[in-house]
């Protein structure tokens, strides 16, 4: 009768929290499974490492820091102020009682020129504010021989930086100088939000996004690359996340705490393997690539693959240890069978249970 009750429990279809290790690996047997299972072990991490990327946003490019000059270029947009001075008596550009003509704010236009009375216009597009004095000077010596200049520039859009989020204090930052650096200019915004976590910083340039971690942009003065006018800088919080599911701590979308995330790290952050309901032998992941990396080499035979970990050896943990996760992937913590044994038997006794109390009231 033991047997009898073992079997009918058995044949019924129980209810398990996650996927059995063998119910995904085994089904690679099969005509056409659709996807790849490879079971992973220190001797095949360099291998992994060199597949295509999967779940990256953005470029992953950087540009380098190089030393610009301490000048800033005029550019279509800065308004320059002009100071005049011309000692002749009859002189057409100042009075016997002022020597000297302002000519405030005048803004350089798209062709980048600024219109001078008696002058005409001068181009001063991509000039120095010194070359500028110069140009300004030549143009007017002709109407005054003995003239002098002096020159101010007041940036505008085409010399400025546009800092959209994640500051203190968001807004268009005027570029003193071609030598201005990017944390110059994220410490003018009041610096990174402190709530952000692993912030990123974007960067985009003439139709291009580049893109560093904030962490990374600290930390290595090579980073601390230069800006140049018209540049727009995005901070946000690192977008990156994976999913956790199966027989762990937590079955939810994990973010990225930091740049790189072991499978090891990765359990770390679902809060650890279930005691009573993992397999510690079936650790997986689940990853997707793109058409275009199928067929690779080194890379996948197919677009899904199931990576397997068996975190009971040390070959496995330390495979676990040096295998990142990538941005999309799936943790999928396994549940052991002898979870679902115990729960055959459980259902055992709580059959002879309900017979036992049954017999003992017909008595």
């Amino acid at each position: 009768m033991v047997l009898a009750a073992a079997v009918l429990v058995a044949g019924c279809s129980l209810p398990q929290g996650a996927a059995l290790r063998s119910e995904i690996v085994e089904a690679r047997g099969g005509e056409d499974p659709g996807f790849q299972v490879v079971e992973v072990t220190r001797a095949m991490v360099p291998e992994l490492a060199a597949w295509p990327a999967t779940g990256r946003s953005g470029s992953g490019r950087w540009l380098p820091a190089t030393r610009g000059p301490s000048s800033a270029l005029i550019r279509p947009g800065d308004r320059v102020t002009l100071v005049i001075w011309d000692s002749q008596d009859n002189s057409l550009l100042t009075s016997p009682a002022r020597r000297n003509a302002v000519l405030e704010g005048a803004e350089v236009m798209p062709s980048g020129r600024v219109f001078l009375p008696y002058a005409g216009e001068v181009d001063l597009a991509g000039a120095t504010p010194q070359e500028a004095r110069a140009r300004v000077q030549d143009a007017l010596e002709g109407i005054a021989p003995s003239v002098q200049v002096q020159l101010s520039v007041e940036q505008g859009s085409g010399n400025a930086v546009d800092i959209v989020s994640g500051v203190s204090a968001p807004g268009r930052y005027p570029l003193s100088s071609r030598d201005t650096s990017i944390l110059s200019v994220l410490a003018a915004a009041g610096g990174i939000r402190e709530s952000l976590q692993n912030p990123l910083v974007r960067l985009m340039r003439e139709g291009e996004t580049y893109e560093i971690r904030a962490e990374s942009l600290f930390a290595e003065a090579r980073r601390n690359t230069r800006l140049r006018g018209g540049d727009t800088i995005v901070v946000e919080e690192d977008p990156r996340h994976f999913t956790a599911l199966g027989a762990a701590g937590t079955e939810d979308l994990i973010p990225f705490p930091e740049e790189d995330v072991s499978a090891l790290e990765a359990v770390s952050l679902m809060g650890g393997l279930s005691d009573q309901r993992a397999d510690p032998e079936g650790l997986l992941i689940l990853r997707e690539f793109a058409p275009e990396d199928v067929g690779r080499t080194p890379g996948p035979t197919q677009r899904q693959v199931i990576l397997t970990f068996d975190l009971t050896s040390a070959d496995g943990l330390f495979a676990a240890r040096n295998v990142l996760v990538n941005p999309g992937d799936t943790v999928l913590a396994t549940e052991s069978p002898v979870t679902r044994a115990e729960t055959i038997f459980d259902l055992v006794g709580r059959v002879f249970g309900v017979t036992r109390q049954a017999r003992d009231v017909g008595g």
